[in-house]
């Protein structure tokens, strides 16, 4: 295997000569980025930070041009959890949650009495995928199962693509990874053995090994015995989709009298990105400006 060890990084896997193939993620300061101009409760964060991950592990695993969103919703305490990857591997992600049942959880409970506090009942992961090419649109749902979002999305493979999936997914304040692993069609061998042997390994990993670990001593514990060939990785960066040009154009759809009307009543104007939380903020010259030829560069604010 390749000596790299590199964050914010998605690496491609495959044992050579058998029907496994998989990918690993992690990112550190990209997903410190996500989070820059918002923070979770940890509990909220370590999920969000999951999700981040998979969303990567998932459009890792496509040839697509275009933007992979896995979504989760449930009754929980996270209401509405949404993770983004494009095929460029730029990732986004936000979620919606009760502070007072996030509060209530504490710090008590093993992860998956924390993970049903956090879905509820009745919810699920929806994938879709939404290809540029002919603006073609792919969506998959299940429920949310199990005892993780790892299981669930398992569970997501099993029902669209009938492939056995082993995911994992770990999650900090610092880091978020994940290792997905697979098994493929092969009829002319049996290979139950050796997937067996790939599902007793792969249990074994544990948060931390994930989180630290570099990648050669994480796959030769999560493979061993087995020739594994390492691709080259591909660098994944945080990217929003916000930015002044969008923002400006929000605001001159409102109206110069609407949004003249905001100024006066609370000294500047202030958009927030859902996904990001970075705030853009209108000055009286910013805003007098958005309506009289272009906003200015000294008095609109990113914070």
């Amino acid at each position: 295997m390749d000596a790299d060890t590199g964050s914010d990084t998605v690496r491609r896997f495959l044992v050579e000569d058998q029907p496994v193939r998989g990918h690993w993620v992690r990112l550190d300061a990209a997903w410190r980025e996500l989070r820059a101009n918002g923070d979770y409760p940890p509990p909220v964060r370590a999920l969000l930070g999951e999700a981040v991950a998979a969303s990567v592990l998932l459009a890792a695993t496509l040839k697509f041009q275009g933007r992979l969103t896995l979504q989760m919703q449930g009754s929980g305490a996270v209401q509405l959890l949404v993770a983004q990857c494009t095929h460029q591997f730029g990732v986004r992600a936000v979620a919606q949650y009760d502070e007072a049942l996030v509060a209530a959880l504490g710090e008590a409970g093993n992860v998956g009495e924390v993970f049903h506090a956090l879905a509820g009942e009745g919810g699920r992961v929806t994938v879709t995928i939404e290809a540029d090419e002919r603006n073609l649109r792919y969506q998959g749902i299940v429920p949310l199962t199990g005892r993780s979002l790892a299981e669930s999305l398992e569970g997501y493979f099993r029902a669209s693509e009938q492939l056995p999936t082993r995911v994992h997914l770990a999650a900090d304040g610092h880091s978020c990874a994940g290792l997905l692993v697979q098994k493929l069609p092969r009829s002319e061998t049996d290979t139950d053995d050796l997937w067996r042997s790939v599902e007793r390994s792969t249990s074994r990993l544990t948060a931390g090994a994930l989180l630290h670990e570099g990648v050669e001593s994480l796959l030769g514990a999560a493979l061993p015995a087995h020739d594994v060939r390492l691709f080259r990785g591909t660098p994944v960066r945080f990217e929003c989709r916000c930015g002044e040009g969008r923002v400006t154009s929000l605001l001159r759809a409102l109206g110069a009298e609407e949004v003249r009307d905001i100024l006066a009543e609370q000294g500047a104007v202030t958009v927030t990105c859902e996904f990001c939380h970075r705030p853009y903020r209108f000055d009286t010259q910013a805003v007098e400006a958005l309506f009289t030829g272009g906003a200015s560069e000294h008095s609109l604010s990113i914070h």
